[in-house]
């Protein structure tokens, strides 16, 4: 399942995990923050200052033709969450703190990513009379969210409720917050009661459609509920309502003309009639794509770029419930004597295809490493490259380009096994023609898992597989 994300913070201009480790201040930062602001300031208008700090800098950085690049948003954002804290840490300090008070230094908590004191603010400005609606709204929003994310789900559903018996409501809010009570309960395997939050997030983001200023990112919010909604009726072994599912998100698809939501609706509808031993029909609706692709869309760019991701997949879905074929042509495994993948029946392994030229693919290093040390004695993890005569940007024979392999693997303290192939006969046989791409095979020898690329999920999503082979008997 999906961290949590909090999409009606954009308004917030804030980036990056919204729960990472929350900024703090440090004391001779207060007392700089205490001596440069006036006491005069109000609570208002410090998280008005706090809150357009990087809109303006960045409207200044485009006045001043400042050339603009990821380090200075980086900085910038980094700067506005500083002055957050130190406004929140000055205000703090105020023994007459009332009414809107408390929304504004919740809210400055919030901008500064300290949740816990945004919570408790925003809990104690919702205590007070006379709230105004929307800063109610909002703060039930927030309040909801971290409730969730601390698993205090009586709290999270009060509060939600609370959100729920007010006005104004907002689709989009309210499919964050169901949203993000179903992730909680997901993660404490309490399927039954993350389904109905689960269910109520994607209706709220089918329905707001309609309104987004962005397309783009609405469909991206109906994918993710559509996803989460999917995730839990499999794990509770619901099968009719997790077709039911993939066939609403078709349905949607088709109507707004989303080749990417068409293709995770039918690629997992294909992947779960495979889990569910229902191979051959799985066979032959992979066989059939070109067929319902063309009812589908009539426009021929959209039927081109599926069949294209769809042609990928061939191999995959072949090699899915099926025992995995040996590694073959190999030059050099990484340190020991070379293996067979028979030999390491009873394990789970995790083959991961990559080369050092490719980018994407170092992302996969923590997390591989993380499993392989965690749980190194029930998995086995294999990074799997070939030679491609070359070592460090330069030509170089096979004897040289493992030397730099080998040099390579002590120099990122990668744990796990290197299985280094002559040719790329083990990529065709795996169709992991992109890299990197991923397999995952369970302790009887079946192939369980194959995705290509990288995602900012790929690791959680690949230790979740993990766990669950580990559990079959």
């Amino acid at each position: 399942m999906r961290s949590f994300i909090i999409t009606y913070l954009i308004i917030l201009l804030l980036a990056g995990n919204l729960f990472s480790q929350a900024a703090r201040v440090t004391s001779e930062e207060t007392k700089q923050a205490i001596a440069t602001v006036s006491d005069e300031l109000s609570a208002e208008k410090m998280y008005s200052e706090a809150n357009d700090y990087a809109k303006a800098k960045f409207d200044e950085f485009n006045q001043k033709k400042v050339a603009f690049n990821e380090a200075l948003r980086v900085k910038t954002l980094q700067e506005q969450k500083q002055l957050a804290a130190k406004y929140a840490a000055m205000l703090s300090a105020r023994t007459s703190l009332s009414g809107e008070d408390f929304y504004f230094l919740g809210m400055l908590h919030w901008l500064a990513e300290n949740f816990d004191g945004s919570f408790e603010s925003l809990k104690k400005y919702l205590s007070e009379a006379n709230l105004n609606s929307e800063k109610a709204q909002m703060s039930r929003g927030i309040v909801t969210l971290v409730a969730s994310r601390k698993k205090n789900f009586s709290e999270a559903e009060k509060y939600l409720a609370d959100y729920l018996s007010n006005k104004p409501v907002k689709l989009r809010e309210r499919s964050q917050m169901e949203n993000d009570l179903a992730n909680a309960y997901f993660e404490a395997k309490n399927y039954a009661l993350a389904a109905p939050h689960a269910e109520e997030a994607y209706r709220a983001a089918k329905d707001s459609l309609p309104d987004q200023p962005s397309k783009a990112r609405a469909l991206l919010e109906i994918t993710d509920r559509g996803r989460n909604l999917y995730e839990i009726y499999r794990e509770s072994g619901d099968s009719a309502k997790v077709e039911a599912t993939l066939e609403d998100l078709k349905k949607v698809a088709i109507s707004t003309k989303s080749t990417s939501i068409y293709y995770y609706a039918l690629d997992s509808e294909i992947k779960h009639l495979i889990e569910t031993k229902r191979r051959q029909k799985a066979l032959e609706m992979a066989d059939n794509l070109k067929k319902f692709i063309e009812r589908d869309f009539t426009d021929q760019p959209l039927q081109e770029d599926l069949l294209r991701r769809f042609k990928k997949r061939d191999v995959h879905y072949k090699l899915l419930g099926e025992p995995a074929p040996e590694l073959v042509e190999i030059n050099t495994w990484l340190p020991f004597e070379t293996k067979s993948l028979a030999s390491l029946r009873g394990k789970v392994i995790i083959m991961d295809f990559w080369a050092t030229w490719c980018g994407p693919c170092f992302e996969a290093f923590p997390y591989l490493t993380e499993i392989y040390k965690n749980q190194g004695q029930d998995v086995e993890v294999l990074g799997i490259t070939r030679l491609y005569g070359t070592a460090e940007g330069a030509e170089a024979d096979a004897k040289t380009e493992v030397e730099y392999l080998k040099k390579f693997k002590e120099k990122e303290n990668l744990p796990y096994s290197f299985v280094v192939s002559q040719n790329n006969t083990n990529q065709i046989v795996y169709g992991a023609g992109a890299i990197p791409t991923a397999v995952i095979i369970d302790r009887k020898g079946i192939v369980r898992y194959i995705e290509t690329g990288s995602n900012p999920t790929r690791g959680e999503e690949i230790q979740t597989i993990v766990n669950k082979l580990l559990a079959e008997k």
